[in-house]
């Protein structure tokens, strides 16, 4: 993405609150192609008959971003993380409509390797790892963010300390403690 264009959305970010009508459709063309990434990769975790394509998962996230009220938009990254985390939430929303449609169901078990890479039964996982997440919000909430920002979003540890404010050594010491709590919640998990 060229310079000018993350200026401009930026600049567009940050005027939200004072034209909120105009900067959504002035936005959308600028981040839309890395909204539509995220939405790809999100779904190639998801089993091959899920009924969401790439564009209606960006489209609906699009639709919750620029409805919110309450967010300080801090640019480019903050909002591509917002974004990451809308796309979860309507693929958690979806997971568990599938899921209350087959009354149950086992959870299996989620291997979680180098970058949280999750097993084929992806809605019961999707549903496991939202839940661990929950779980994590409650007790570190920096450490919840950074799951998603990593995991969700896709974002580097350099892009997370950024949009942290704090050193890419604080983000790497705590994505190593967050993994290895996943793993051990996500185990006790499927135990139950």
């Amino acid at each position: 993405m060229s310079t000018p264009i993350r200026e401009q959305t930026t600049e567009l970010l940050e005027a939200a609150p004072a034209d909120a009508t105009g900067v959504a459709q002035r936005l959308m063309p600028l981040v839309y192609g890395e909204l539509h990434e995220l939405a790809e990769r999100f779904l190639r975790r998801e089993p091959r008959d899920h009924t969401l394509q790439p564009t209606a998962l960006v489209h609906e996230a699009f639709v919750r971003l620029v409805d919110q009220r309450r967010v300080s938009w801090q640019g480019r990254t903050h909002f591509l993380a917002i974004g990451a985390q809308a796309m979860r939430r309507i693929l958690v929303d979806h997971a568990r409509a599938r899921q209350a449609a087959k009354r149950g169901g086992g959870r299996e078990r989620i291997d979680l390797q180098d970058h949280l890479k999750v097993s084929a039964s992806r809605t019961e996982d999707l549903l496991a790892v939202d839940e661990a997440l929950h779980k994590l919000a409650k007790i570190d909430a920096r450490q919840a963010a950074i799951v998603e920002m990593r995991f969700f979003a896709g974002m580097t540890i350099a892009e997370v300390a950024e949009q942290l404010g704090v050193s890419r050594r604080t983000v790497e010491a705590e994505w190593t403690m967050i993994r290895a709590w996943l793993r051990r919640e996500l185990a006790e998990t499927q135990a139950s």
